[in-house]
């Protein structure tokens, strides 16, 4: 990957951005997009809002459909 250092008014601009920036020339023509890096110290972990349970619940529940006749369902959609 390519490294692109910017000045300090560029720095302060993208500094505290939440969410990704379109990044354009001077006449407005896109030259890409910036993506700022994730600070997960700001983020805290995840836990799964289902019980351990319902998981075994729903691996032994009856039901559904197979892949086949998702397939086939998706087939006659087409």
């Amino acid at each position: 990957m390519s490294r692109l250092i910017v000045d300090p008014s560029m720095e302060a601009q993208l500094r505290n951005l939440g969410q990704t920036l379109e990044v354009c020339d001077s006449s407005g023509h896109l030259l890409g997009h910036f993506v700022p890096a994730l600070d997960l110290a700001h983020h805290r972990p995840m836990e799964p809002t289902i019980s351990e349970e319902e998981l075994t619940r729903r691996e032994h529940a009856d039901g559904g459909r197979s892949l086949a006749e998702i397939l086939a369902d998706l087939e006659r959609r087409a």
